[in-house]
């Protein structure tokens, strides 16, 4: 039996962040993974120039049954601090909109940068490699058994990510460790993830699949965001839907301003003083996509000229404006979902260290956990974070 003094299963931007700095502290760090490289996750993310944080990281910016968990690593591992690394490596980047940070080049720039670290700490990394079972024996080290080998522990941590994309290898084994040691599971479901038409609805707006406009999407909790919404021909999508996906239920409207900033009413007054002969599919026009007006509004409607309306259409077509509520069909769920909501119970863990209270020398860290960020580089911080946490406990 091969033994180390810590075991990190799962090679993605936690567990390599867990590994480098517990190796920088002089432990024995093995990274076991299935998959065929480290990092797959961060290669594609921000559409390969990954969003590796964000300038303006606060707690409010994650969702979590317990809202205060998430503070203390976040304190004591920032984003600046992250950024520094970046920068240490020489890696070149820049800001986007809402604090983002992306590679100027490639997200292969963080994933180089996170092995080169695990190199100089002397961690060991093994791919390809399948768990086939994980226990604690008598003696209180842990064993884990893999298709190729048999390893020993002090300090397990799991840092599996949870069910999004599946395509890049995700599974729910974090979530069958925990529950064979166990800790609670709370529910699991897409985030940050599109939503999709109704049948009748996708007839109606597939036509309009490309088209981005700005909006503010509020959800039925009161969350709001004002992002760019963008129609596909499977439903509805872009950074707006994907932050308010996060705060959706089955069955609940969202409610879209397609015209963020303004006051509908005081345009449609001004339409009605200046323009007055003009058509309302004209004048709608001047603020929304032609393809767009002609989706939401009434060919009837639309043909009739601004002043021929009377003030109670004139209301509705206000309030359309500002507050169209639609019920979506559902999302595209784990497929194309960026997180996965919910996962192991954060009250089974210290949020100093992300140990497990009840069952010594096991950790878990990264998405597994019931921690999701925000879009915007929130969830790689999370990663980064509560990866620190661990790295400097095991």
């Amino acid at each position: 039996m091969e033994h180390h003094d810590v075991i990190i299963i799962g090679a993605g931007a936690a567990g390599l962040m867990c590994a480098a700095t517990a190796g920088y502290r002089g432990r024995d760090v093995m990274v076991l993974d299935n998959a065929k490289q480290a990092g797959k996750k961060i290669l594609i993310s921000g559409g390969g120039r990954c969003n590796f944080t964000n300038q303006k990281v606060e707690p409010v910016n994650f969702l979590c049954s317990n809202s205060h968990f998430v503070k203390s690593a976040l304190a004591r591992y920032r984003s600046s601090d992250f950024i520094e690394l970046v920068e240490r490596h020489g890696i070149e980047y820049h800001e986007r909109d809402h604090g983002q940070l992306f590679c100027n080049d490639s997200a292969k720039e963080i994933v180089s940068m996170l092995l080169t670290e695990c190199e100089w700490a002397g961690v060991q990394i093994r791919l390809r490699t399948e768990i086939k079972s994980v226990s604690k024996n008598c003696d209180g080290l842990y064993e884990v058994v893999t298709d190729k080998s048999h390893y020993s522990c002090q300090s397990l941590v799991i840092a599996t990510g949870g069910l999004s994309m599946p395509k890049l290898g995700a599974s729910p084994f974090g979530y069958h460790v925990a529950e064979q040691f166990g800790l609670k599971v709370l529910p699991t479901t897409a985030g940050l993830v599109p939503f999709t038409w109704h049948s009748e609805q996708k007839q109606r707006f597939e036509p309009l699949s490309g088209i981005a406009v700005p909006s503010t999407i509020t959800a039925k909790d009161g969350t709001q965001f004002s992002e760019a919404l963008l129609f596909t021909h499977r439903g509805l999508s872009g950074p707006a839907i994907l932050q308010i996906s996060n705060y959706w239920n089955p069955g609940e409207a969202i409610s879209i301003n397609l015209l963020p900033g303004k006051d509908a009413r005081a345009e449609i007054k001004q339409l009605f003083d200046n323009s007055p002969k003009q058509s309302l599919r004209n004048a709608l026009a001047l603020w929304l996509p032609k393809r767009l007006v002609e989706a939401l509004f009434d060919e009837a409607l639309l043909n009739r000229a601004v002043n021929q309306l009377v003030h109670a259409e004139l209301e509705q077509l206000a309030l359309d404006l500002e507050a169209w509520s639609i019920v979506m069909n559902g999302t595209e769920g784990y497929r194309t979902a960026e997180v996965t909501l919910g996962g192991v119970d954060t009250d089974e863990l210290s949020s100093k260290t992300m140990e497990a209270k009840n069952v010594s020398g096991l950790f878990f860290i990264g998405e597994v956990m019931d921690v999701s960020g925000w879009l915007g580089g929130f969830n790689f911080q999370w990663a980064w974070s509560s990866g620190v946490a661990a790295g400097q406990a095991v």
